[in-house]
């Protein structure tokens, strides 16, 4: 008994006898014998040997280990009967239809805490009709003489069906189109730069938000309730731009005079639209509350609310001219070439 070198022409022992000798190199290597409840793998049977020690009879026409790949392991079939039945389908569906519910409401009520979507689309329902009678109403308010607005159960009509209620189409168009016009200006004077409309824009903006607040804290301060919302004011103090570019368009025209009969004209067109507009909402908040405790009507409320309407028109008209005024061109003087003695 020594050590025998290792001849590779020499050959080996059958491990499996019950198998044949070409069991040897086609027996799967994860079978662990002594298991006698282990499953049959693919392309094999048990069977009972001698003396009850059971024997794989395997089916050699069915892939090698080679096929499987390199780890020659066979492929687990997952049972995918039950997924495939309408009845689970349909209940899966449902599933994924409920989920993407609850994450499209989730995300609706996390959006209305900072943005109000559902106000938003009141002030956005217009129609082609609307607008052109709006523009009219702005250029000429002094021949309109029904100022109401019409309610529903839910709120105030649309603006699509009421004329007199306040939009957030209008002053939006108007502001990105004063945007344009202002580069149109600047490029005709040799002065346009994209930095030059970015200071334009933003200012523009800027004056509308500091109105705003300045509007809000004044209704606060004088203690002044008002049916009047915050969009409202949003919407009634851009409409001044409607009236700015076409100021502005004049003043190509016609020069410097063109444009300031133009702005004085727009501007009271614009400061009697929104007195007799916000008076309506305004004015129609005293009575039942503008009582003093004998009885007598409170002279001192009534007053606020008139300087609030006042402030807000006035306002308005100076705004309306700052925004303008700086594009106007400056008209040129030819200078006249002096005469040659003779």
């Amino acid at each position: 008994m020594g050590y025998r070198q290792y001849d590779p022409q020499q050959p080996q022992q059958n491990l499996y006898p019950n198998l044949g000798p070409a069991a040897d190199v086609s027996m799967p290597r994860n079978y662990q014998q002594g298991y006698g409840n282990q499953m049959p793998l693919d392309g094999q049977s048990f069977t009972s040997g001698p003396h009850g020690i059971p024997t794989v009879a395997t089916n050699f026409n069915s892939p090698g280990p080679q096929e499987y790949g390199v780890n020659n392991t066979f492929p687990l079939t997952p049972n995918l009967g039950v997924l495939g039945q309408p009845v689970v389908q349909d209940m899966a569906m449902q599933y994924g239809q409920q989920l993407a519910g609850a994450g499209k409401t989730m995300i609706k009520q996390e959006m209305e805490k900072y943005v109000p979507v559902s106000q938003l689309r009141y002030y956005f329902a217009v129609d082609t009709k609307y607008v052109v009678s709006k523009l009219t109403l702005l250029f000429f308010p002094f021949t309109h003489s029904d100022w109401s607005v019409k309610y529903e159960q839910n709120g105030p009509v649309q603006p699509r069906y009421e004329i007199n209620a306040p939009d957030l189409y209008i002053p939006t168009m108007a502001y990105i189109t004063y945007i344009l016009v202002a580069g149109l200006v600047l490029g005709m004077q040799d002065k346009f730069s994209p930095e030059q409309i970015g200071i334009t824009a933003s200012s523009a903006l800027a004056w509308c938000i500091i109105e705003l607040v300045i509007y809000s804290a004044i209704l606060y301060i004088l203690q002044v309730e008002t049916s009047i919302k915050t969009l409202d004011l949003l919407a009634y103090s851009g409409y001044k731009f409607v009236g700015t570019i076409v100021s502005i368009l004049i003043s190509l025209m016609f020069g410097s005079t063109g444009f300031f009969i133009s702005i004085i004209y727009t501007n009271l067109a614009l400061a009697f639209f929104l007195v007799r507009s916000l008076k309506v909402q305004v004015l129609a908040e005293q009575g039942t509350k503008d009582q003093s405790y004998y009885g007598a009507p409170n002279t001192a409320g009534h007053k606020r609310r008139l300087y609030f309407l006042l402030f807000v028109a006035g306002s308005q008209i100076v705004l309306s001219w700052w925004l303008s005024f700086h594009l106007v061109p400056a008209s040129s003087v030819v200078p006249v070439a002096p005469a040659t003695p003779v």
